[in-house]
C-alpha cells in the first residue's frame, strides 16, 4: 500500500504532533497513517473525523457512525513508549488479546502499548483497527 503523509485538518491535532518528543513522534504518525488507510480500506467505515479527545489525536468514524473511538498517544511517564487507546467498556482490547496473544503488549482492558524502538505487527494492528473502526456493524449485526 503506498504510504503518503496526510495533512492535519486540525491545527490542534498537529500541535499535539508537535509537541511529541522525537522517539515517539514517528511512530506515533506511522500509528496516524495505519489508521487513515485502514479506514479507507475497510468496507463500511465511510468518514473518519481526526480530534482531540483528553488532549490525545482521536480517530471516530462519522458517517456512518460504524466504529469504536480509537486515541493515540504517549505513555505518560513512560520513555520511550506509546499507545493505541479503546474504549474500555467495548470487549475490543479482550478480542485484541485472545486473537493476538503473543503480538502485542496490553494494559487492562483499553490499549495496546508499544516500545518506540520495536517494529509494528503491521497486519495484525489493521486487524486490530479494523475492529474498532466497524465494532458498532457487527454489534448490530449480532
Amino acid at each position: 500500500m503506498k504510504k503518503t503523509n496526510r495533512r492535519f485538518e486540525s491545527p490542534d491535532v498537529a500541535a499535539v504532533f508537535d509537541s511529541y518528543p522525537k522517539d515517539t513522534k514517528k511512530p506515533l504518525l506511522r500509528l496516524r497513517q495505519l489508521i487513515f488507510e485502514t479506514a479507507s480500506s475497510t468496507v463500511g467505515v465511510g468518514d473518519l473525523q481526526e480530534t482531540l479527545k483528553w488532549g490525545q489525536p482521536s480517530y471516530l468514524t462519522t458517517k456512518p457512525k460504524t466504529g469504536s473511538t480509537i486515541r493515540i498517544d504517549r505513555v505518560k511517564g513512560g520513555e520511550g513508549r506509546y499507545a493505541m487507546y479503546f474504549h474500555c467498556q467495548t470487549n475490543l482490547v479482550s478480542t485484541f488479546r485472545e486473537i493476538y496473544p503473543e503480538a502485542f503488549s496490553f494494559e487492562g482492558n483499553r490499549s495496546i502499548v508499544f516500545d518506540a524502538g520495536d517494529s509494528l505487527p503491521e497486519a495484525e494492528l489493521r486487524h486490530c483497527i479494523s475492529l474498532a473502526l466497524t465494532y458498532h456493524l457487527r454489534k448490530k449485526a449480532a
